[in-house]
């Protein structure tokens, strides 16, 4: 009885054998050694070269020697317990409670350790074995394929096209071997995730969205284009949820330069482009592939109910890709400059409790966290360089902007005086509470 106990973790130990054999084969395969032809050292052996050559007849027999040697090690384990036991149910559970976790660490967790630790080693050895094997199986190895494709739902894989699961192998095992850089692999996956990643995700915000009303003149649409930083602006009818198009720098300058008469009374419609909206659930390699087709720098996202959710540039989706593209105007700021005794700058990212205790003010904002969100919370718009807002007694301005996205990187925090205060109580907002 106890050589069957022994048998059966034999034959659980020849399966881990399998599995690591073959996610080293697989390795190996999706990492070009099919392509491989050189001998010597740093080359693979004759027949690991016919293996990888043609790897799924290989796999296939190897597959058979895993599922036969599970089997096989279940049966020899659940008769040793019938002899010792009997053959009452209780019996049977006590075989499957105990070759399971067997089986799950020494053919499932094991191997998938050991077939990425020493895959040319692992699969050298299986190709020793392996190729025998094969030949005097003849025609089986072709046959159990056929089968397989024949039973799997949709398009084989015969074609010899590489899977995604087969190239981020292979991406992930050239990094391991320093073929590629650390940022190139990284860069390689994010293409791969763009695939899952849909606009949504990517876009910049209606929040953080500069817009100008339609009446505006050319002259004040030039302004706010220079005063923001931004050569796109969406042109809005009579909310934020109605785009009706996209105001150029480009355009804007031109017409102030032919016409200069025509710019304090033209409107900024007259100039404007028609716009482009796409759903916000749309795959953003699509939309790429779209924006590049129709050469379309800026899209509108609207929201299943058709309101504006947000914007997206190319450089947007490339950012999911290359990582966030900085200019170079961009530099790194103290988050707390003294300016004089009574006037500091903070970067936009600064926390509200941090100006709180700078200042020894008390400031009602729990939907905000940085000074910068509590700028446009008292504006109640996005706010660009120059604009100003009272709160709790501090007059914030916005000084200047940071990033390709334009958004506020400084802002210049002071007292404000109480005359200031009385003679411009329109700006003076103070937070609710």
């Amino acid at each position: 009885m106890a050589w069957l106990f022994a048998a059966a973790l034999a034959l659980c130990l020849a399966a881990g054998l399998c599995s690591s054999a073959e996610i080293a084969i697989l390795r190996l395969a999706r990492a070009g050694g099919r392509d491989r032809a050189r001998q010597g050292p740093d080359g693979y052996s004759p027949r690991l070269q016919a293996v990888l050559a043609e790897p799924r007849r290989y796999l296939s027999v190897l597959l058979v020697m895993r599922v036969g040697s599970e089997t096989a090690a279940v049966v020899l384990a659940t008769a040793a317990l019938v002899r010792l036991l009997g053959d009452g149910w209780r019996t049977f559970l006590i075989a499957l409670v105990a070759v399971a976790p067997v089986l799950y660490i020494v053919a499932g967790i094991w191997p998938a350790s050991l077939g990425r630790q020493y895959d040319r080693r692992l699969a050298g050895a299986a190709a020793g074995l392996l190729m025998p094997v094969v030949r005097a199986l003849g025609p089986l190895p072709r046959l159990l394929l056929a089968v397989g494709s024949a039973l799997t739902p949709g398009r084989g894989r015969e074609s010899g096209g590489a899977s995604e699961e087969d190239l981020r192998g292979l991406v992930d095992l050239l990094g391991e071997r320093r073929v590629i850089e650390p940022g190139e692999r990284e860069m390689i996956h994010s293409v791969f995730e763009l695939g899952d990643t849909i606009v949504r995700e990517v876009m910049v915000p209606r929040t953080d969205i500069v817009f100008v009303e339609h009446d505006k003149n050319v002259r004040q649409a030039l302004s706010l284009a220079l005063r923001s930083g931004f050569s796109r602006i969406p042109v809005v009818g009579e909310n934020e949820d109605d785009v009706i198009g996209i105001a150029y720098l480009k355009d804007l300058v031109a017409r102030s330069r032919e016409h200069p008469e025509a710019e304090a009374v033209e409107k900024v419609e007259s100039v404007m482009r028609s716009a482009t909206f796409v759903p916000e659930s749309k795959p953003a390699d699509d939309l790429l592939r779209e924006m590049q087709a129709r050469q379309i720098h800026l899209v509108i996202v609207i929201d299943e109910y058709g309101g504006t959710a947000g914007l997206v540039t190319i450089e947007d989706i490339l950012e999911e890709i290359v990582g966030e593209i900085a200019d170079e105007y961009d530099q790194e700021r103290p988050e707390v400059e003294w300016l004089d005794a009574g006037r500091v700058r903070v970067i936009a990212r600064f926390p509200v409790a941090d100006l709180e205790e700078l200042f020894g003010v008390r400031i009602d904002a729990e939907d905000v966290e940085t000074v910068g969100g509590l700028l446009a919370l008292a504006l109640g718009r996005v706010p660009i360089a120059g604009s100003t807002a009272t709160v709790a007694g501090l007059t914030l301005t916005a000084e200047s902007l940071a990033g390709r996205r334009n958004r506020i990187g400084t802002v210049t925090v002071e007292r404000a005086a109480p005359s200031r205060a009385a003679a411009r109580p329109a700006q003076d907002r103070e937070l609710p509470s």
